[in-house]
């Protein structure tokens, strides 16, 4: 009897986590779609590098980002160059962080921009922690050329791979 209810709960697992991916596979697949759609404006193609302003000891959780958000190296977000701040809809500090379609070496990302810098020259976007390892898992190239950055439409996007 107990065997039959573990081998039942485990059933019932398997399918919710099969059904996840499926819907997982969906929504990727629309979402792909529907970011080709919502790209305005003109792209902006330059290069990217990493940032990460937390040191350790300085300030528990990170700095405040210019949105007013804590720096997060977990999440998909950027910092765009200072003089590129009024193309991607201000980022003030308080205000809702805007998104972007960020693509290089073959693959797209969207991110969250919720900081600004005076970058490098040539430089037009600073991808955090976990953006620029998408692109470059080994973190060897420190910087991306030919990288395109697509200001997104919109406030209210899941930040991530696309397609």
């Amino acid at each position: 009897m107990l065997f039959g209810s573990s081998a039942a709960i485990c059933g019932a697992l398997v399918a919710l986590a099969m059904s996840g991916t499926a819907a997982r596979s969906e929504i990727a697949a629309v979402h792909s779609s529907a970011v080709v759609n919502a790209a305005c404006g003109d792209a902006i193609v330059g290069a990217a590098s990493m940032y990460n302003p937390f040191k350790p000891g300085k300030e528990e959780g990170g700095p405040s980002t210019a949105s007013g958000e804590r720096y997060d190296h977990s999440v998909w977000a950027a910092a765009i160059k200072t003089s590129l701040r009024r193309k991607f809809g201000g980022v003030q500090f308080g205000a809702r962080p805007k998104y972007a379609l960020v693509e290089a070496v073959g693959k797209k990302v969207i991110v969250k921009i919720n900081d600004v810098g005076p970058l490098r020259p040539g430089r037009i976007i600073d991808l955090n922690e976990r953006t620029m390892r998408y692109f470059d898992p080994s973190l060897e190239l420190g910087v991306i050329s030919g990288v395109k950055v697509s200001p997104l439409a919109g406030d209210y996007w899941i930040p991530g791979p696309v397609g």
